[in-house]
């Protein structure tokens, strides 16, 4: 497995998988922030180039994921170890990039869109966005969302930077949602709601759609 990495201001960038020294970081964490970029919204279809995780001090890495790529032995160790919460937003979709891609059972999980969509029953606004500049006070910068991530040796500055933005802010609103949650007597059913996460994953990945309604 080849490995380079480039650091600076407590941002990495690694080729593949995790390296031993930041997997060890990592896994001294209670929590870590996840997310994604792909190349669209099917697994099966679109593949997953750029994996990013933070930590609760704001260490960010960048794994560029290789065309045809299919394992990351390191990452995997990370994401089913059951001591370290793994936070997303909008779970469902990363976690079943995991799953098809490396074939990683992520647990235990949490879901900031579906802990906004419990707690913050008072809008209908529930993306990463805008639940960051309510909660944190911060506008994120959304202009390299819909970007070429294939090309992953060559991301530009913003592409980079808006990938660390979409982990940084992870952790911080995990523990102001569940303040929420328990305030709102809600937290016990998003609880369950995040236990069931995994689930939804396998029936996406064999394509069932709405078994749950009549």
């Amino acid at each position: 497995m080849t490995q380079s990495s480039e650091k600076s201001n407590h941002f990495e960038v690694c080729d593949r998988d995790l390296s031993s020294e930041t997997l060890d970081r990592y896994l001294q964490a209670d929590a870590i922030a996840i997310d994604t970029e792909t190349m669209g919204l099917i697994p099966q279809r679109d593949r997953l180039c750029l994996v990013q995780l933070c930590d609760p001090i704001g260490y960010v890495t960048a794994i560029r994921i290789e065309k045809g790529q299919q394992e990351a032995p390191r990452l995997k160790q990370l994401l089913e170890n059951t001591n370290i919460i793994k936070i997303f937003h909008y779970a469902r979709f990363d976690v079943g990039q995991f799953k098809y891609n490396f074939a990683i059972e992520t647990t235990p999980i949490f879901c900031t869109k579906v802990a906004s969509k419990l707690a913050r029953t008072y809008t209908g606004s529930h993306g990463l966005k805008a639940l960051v500049q309510e909660l944190e006070g911060v506008e994120l910068d959304k202009s390299s969302q819909s970007s070429d991530w294939g090309n992953s040796q060559n991301l530009s500055e913003a592409q980079l930077s808006y990938a660390a933005n979409d982990v940084r802010y992870l952790i911080p609103l995990r523990q102001q949602l569940i303040t929420m949650l328990q305030r709102e007597e809600r937290w016990e059913i998003a609880q369950k709601c995040m236990n069931v996460i995994l689930l939804l994953v396998e029936l996406d990945l064999m394509y069932y759609k709405d078994i749950f309604e009549h």
